[in-house]
């Protein structure tokens, strides 16, 4: 039977026409009224069973969660809430749900923690509240291509399984199909890596940026969109074991066109959602507001959702030196108050997220872009800038989330980067091929990376990022 979707049917002008839509049950009222729902919108359709028309075995059927397609009329609707509604004249159940089971589910029809819906990951997309985040999240995700397709960017495929640490900070989820109960060890009892599967010590990829530099130095301008895994154990609202990050990559291209870029990308998804995904933003915006409602005046947002994504389309951000910011956190109030967890002491400190969310949310209050950083806190790409002691990297931060977009002019002289890389016993033949683009046709190149799941959750206003993507993966979780 041919259906059409709810969001259409909702937005038809086309009354006393006959429709069918397919979908499931969220409520059931006094054997008449259905509300019903099929992820296409956050909003539900009515459907009017009138007396007598549909048969009491189906009627005792229809239970919330049950699928069901309801053939009918469109009409004005004469209630509240809601501009049409179905007259209906058939009903199919497509799948039955049980009403004792689905009490024992988040599906049932009352307030549920956020923690309760984690641990019912498989159900929880058919809330309005992850229906809401899960079209935001696909929405951002298109939006993410369309900017840079537009832009003649590139799209690149980069390994999962990959050699190379990027990060350099070993922290990688090791791959292999070596028999656990019985690993080949060589004469001095180490692993012998050369019986695996590769030949080689591999791990699932935590990050696509070499592999997306040798293609930026052919194509021009790239970009990668795809999973990236940390084998880091903190078990925050920050972090995930598996995340997917967008990287670009361009070739001709130094420090300030890399915050250029970055910054008008965010700006353009930004925009994009503002413009496409209204009724899942207003009902995230209202659900912030009633848990606001719950928590002190000064825990409160400062600001309604959607003025929080005006406000960063509206505001050029503010570009700030490390230096500067190690000055301004210095002399802060918390900092002098020794309010901070981390003080900060003096130059060269490591920011952590109190630091970055001060400066964005109390000093300049505006998206700032921290650049210039010590090189010994960053990593070996990086290019290194004439005072010996600093490299030119950006970060981007946001209210709420703090570093959202890490980047970097990267180092294109050949000795340079050899010397760094020797400093931090890194071995030029795991990475021969990563030197060779300085050896054949150097030149100046700049990229970054957003981790897509902190975009989300600037978005959507969620405060875990356990809660905007399907599944997440953390330590001791790995459940569906």
């Amino acid at each position: 039977m041919k259906h059409t979707k709810v969001i259409e049917v909702l937005q038809s002008d086309q009354l006393l026409q006959p429709v069918t839509i397919k979908g499931w049950v969220r409520s059931f009222r006094n054997d008449r009224f259905i509300a019903v729902n099929d992820g296409s919108t956050i909003n539900n359709i009515q459907c009017v069973i009138e007396d007598n028309t549909i048969n009491q075995e189906i009627v005792d059927r229809i239970n919330i969660g049950a699928a069901i397609a309801v053939s009918g009329t469109l009409v004005e609707s004469e209630g509240k809430g809601q501009r049409v509604e179905i007259q209906v004249s058939a009903i199919e159940i497509e799948g039955d749900a049980n009403p004792e089971e689905v009490k024992k589910t988040i599906l049932s029809p009352k307030r549920h923690s956020l923690e309760k819906l984690r641990e019912q990951a498989h159900l929880r997309v058919r809330t309005n509240t992850f229906g809401a985040i899960m079209r935001l999240r696909s929405k951002l995700s298109y939006a993410v291509h369309d900017y840079f397709q537009k832009n003649d960017f590139h799209y690149v495929h980069t390994p999962i399984i990959t050699g190379s640490d990027a990060e350099g900070a070993g922290e990688a989820f090791k791959v292999t199909n070596m028999d656990l109960n019985n690993i080949p060890k060589d004469e001095n009892g180490n692993i012998d890596h050369s019986k695996d599967f590769f030949g080689r010590e591999t791990n699932l990829t935590v990050s696509g940026q070499l592999e997306g530099e040798t293609y930026a130095i052919g194509l021009g301008q790239i970009y990668t969109f795809g999973p990236t895994f940390r084998a880091e154990n903190s078990n925050t609202s920050r972090h995930l074991a598996e995340f997917w990050m967008i990287e670009p990559e361009i070739a001709f291209c130094d420090l300030d066109g890399n915050m250029d870029l970055a910054e008008d990308f965010i700006k353009y998804v930004i925009q994009y959602v503002l413009d496409n995904c209204q009724d899942d933003l207003a009902f995230l915006e209202n659900r912030l507001v009633q848990e606001d409602k719950q928590k002190p005046q000064a825990e409160r947002s400062e600001m309604l959702l959607r003025d929080k994504l005006r406000f960063v389309l509206d505001n050029n951000f503010k570009r700030v030196s490390y230096t500067e910011a190690i000055e301004i956190l210095k002399n802060s109030k918390p900092n002098k108050k020794k309010k901070f967890k981390y003080p900060i002491e003096e130059w060269g400190a490591d920011l952590q997220s109190e630091h970055e969310r001060y400066l964005v949310e109390k000093h300049f209050k505006c998206p700032v872009i921290l650049f210039d950083y010590p090189a010994n806190i960053k990593a070996f790409y990086m290019r290194l800038n004439e005072d010996g002691k600093t490299v030119r990297a950006m970060d981007i931060l946001f209210p709420g989330i703090g570093e959202i977009v890490g980047g970097s002019q990267r180092e294109e002289r050949l000795e340079v980067l050899q010397e760094k890389m020797a400093a931090l016993d890194i071995p030029e033949e795991d990475l021969w091929w990563y030197l060779d683009t300085r050896r054949f046709g150097t030149c100046t190149h700049s990229g970054f990376g957003l981790g897509f799941e902190r975009l989300v959750l600037f978005v959507t206003g969620m405060s875990n990022i356990r809660d905007v993507i399907p599944y997440p993966r953390t330590p001791l979780s790995a459940e569906f």
